[in-house]
């Protein structure tokens, strides 16, 4: 149509394209949630793939069906007709939206603002294909196999996770920074809203190739083979980003045949598991609430690498000799060693065992680290008291530790002071003054008749006791 921008004319977006692509061959998958910043095409890119599906089987051309977000679950599911009801007294069915979307997409804009009972039972009917109501003494049924498309920018919240695991492939689209793709959005856009008809005509036989490529790869898709080795490639790429549930192995393993398909393929390969993955894991891996949305690309290639098996791995030399000879130096049938090359003789004894060599740098323990030597700028050239950067000053001298000078020998407990300090006084304590000379009184004496050393308590200047110490 001439009010539709053309599918083949967007600029960019890839990845949506091809998502988009993928459920139009196969509905299965449930559907495309894009997420992304205002004004980047995602409404375009929907409602441009509605010409490019095939019609349905009763030659009814695909519609694009948009459900507002004020829709209430009566208009989509449907409700008993009250005009007959009242008017005639027949009770009678009215299909809602759904059924009008059979065959064709069915366009929700903003999603995340739709109310959660609504999308639940959107997710369940593009999941099944089918609606059943039971409801006002109704039991109805009808078919429902539509495209889901849902866009949404994050600015204005996000999907609960039980609803985002309903959405088959999930893509982030951002506006390019590139001057010259701009300046071709642009362009395009411009010239749409000059002329629809023309511009629609300029991209009318790409579009064309388009939907005839999309009806070959749905007929095509049915018949593609998924080998059992793929199946366990799906399967340990989900276990590796711990997804809940199967939904995502399922999802990744039919949009992975479609993309064989849309190749042109009869089996599905690593290549296609890898492209499904892209679009069905980023928004099923855990991450925690303030991480980036997305896949890392480093991540998918881990899970991928050990995920593969030893016989997909490629032949290093595939032309060089693969029997081993007397003249190649492979192996042959003369033992495990038999390939390995003799070693020269050794000159050292056979008895004596030399020492194993190190299998690598000591551990950093405290034994084999080494600290350098610390050196400050102006150290022992005085300063100010008190800093520890000044090892000496003209105030003091470095206080270090020395052994005592020899002195005469101790005879015993009770023997004189050893070194040249013996009888001078303590530092830091006056001498006591002389005081009166009283009677000699004998001292404490020890078993052994010899007098023993008494402690007492300091001396004031009158020889006594110190008054602030008496009693103590």
């Amino acid at each position: 149509m001439s009010d539709r921008f053309p599918f083949s004319a967007v600029v960019g977006h890839d990845d949506l394209r091809l998502a988009l692509t993928l459920c139009a061959i196969a509905p299965a998958v449930g559907g495309v949630l894009v997420r992304g910043e205002k004004g980047t095409a995602k409404s375009t890119a929907a409602r441009a793939l509605t010409p490019l599906l095939p019609p349905r089987p009763d030659g009814v051309p695909a519609r694009l069906v948009e459900l507002p977000i004020g829709a209430t679950e009566d208009r989509v599911v449907g409700s008993l007709d009250i005009r007959r009801a009242l008017g005639e007294g027949a009770v009678d069915f009215t299909p809602g939206l759904l059924a009008d979307a059979d065959g064709g997409i069915l366009y929700v804009d903003e999603v995340n603002l739709l109310s959660d009972h609504l999308v639940d039972v959107l997710l369940d009917a593009a999941a099944m294909g089918r609606v059943t109501v039971e409801r006002d003494g109704i039991s109805r049924a009808y078919p429902a196999r539509f495209v889901l498309v849902g866009t949404m920018n994050p600015e204005e919240g996000e999907l609960r996770p039980q609803l985002l695991d309903r959405f088959g492939l999930a893509v982030d689209v951002r506006a390019s920074r590139d001057v010259d793709t701009r300046v071709e959005v642009m362009r395009r856009r411009l010239a749409f809203e000059a002329d629809p008809a023309a511009f629609a005509a300029e991209y009318a036989d790409a579009d064309a190739d388009l939907a005839r490529r999309i009806g070959d790869a749905r007929d095509r898709q049915p018949a593609v083979d998924l080998p059992a080795a793929e199946l366990r490639r799906i399967a340990a790429v989900c276990a590796a980003f711990d997804v809940d549930g199967m939904r995502a192995d399922l999802v990744i393993a039919r949009a992975a045949r479609a993309h064989a398909a849309w190749r042109g393929a009869d089996a599905v390969t690593e290549e296609d598991v890898r492209v499904a993955a892209r679009f069905a894991l980023p928004h099923r891996k855990r991450r925690d609430p303030f991480d980036e949305p997305g896949l890392d690309d480093a991540e998918l290639d881990s899970a991928f690498d050990d995920a593969r098996q030893p016989g997909d791995e490629p032949d290093p030399d595939p032309d060089g000799p693969h029997d081993g000879g007397p003249d190649d130096g492979g192996p042959d049938d003369g033992g495990p060693d038999s390939g390995r090359q003799a070693e020269p003789p050794s000159d050292q004894d056979d008895s004596v065992t030399p020492a194993p060599e190190p299998q690598g740098a000591p551990l950093p323990t405290a034994r084999h680290r080494t600290v350098g030597k610390l050196t400050v700028p102006g150290t022992g050239t005085g300063g100010a008291t008190g800093r520890r950067s000044k090892s000496r000053s003209d105030r003091g001298s470095v206080v270090r530790a020395a052994p005592p000078a020899p002195g005469p020998a101790c005879t015993g407990r009770h023997g004189a002071r050893r070194g040249p300090r013996a009888g001078r006084p303590r530092p830091g304590r006056r001498p006591a003054a002389p005081g009166p000379v009283g009677p000699a009184v004998p001292g404490p004496r020890d078993h052994g008749g010899e007098p023993r050393r008494v402690r007492r308590g300091p001396v004031g200047l009158d020889g006594g006791p110190r008054a602030d110490r008496a009693g103590r």
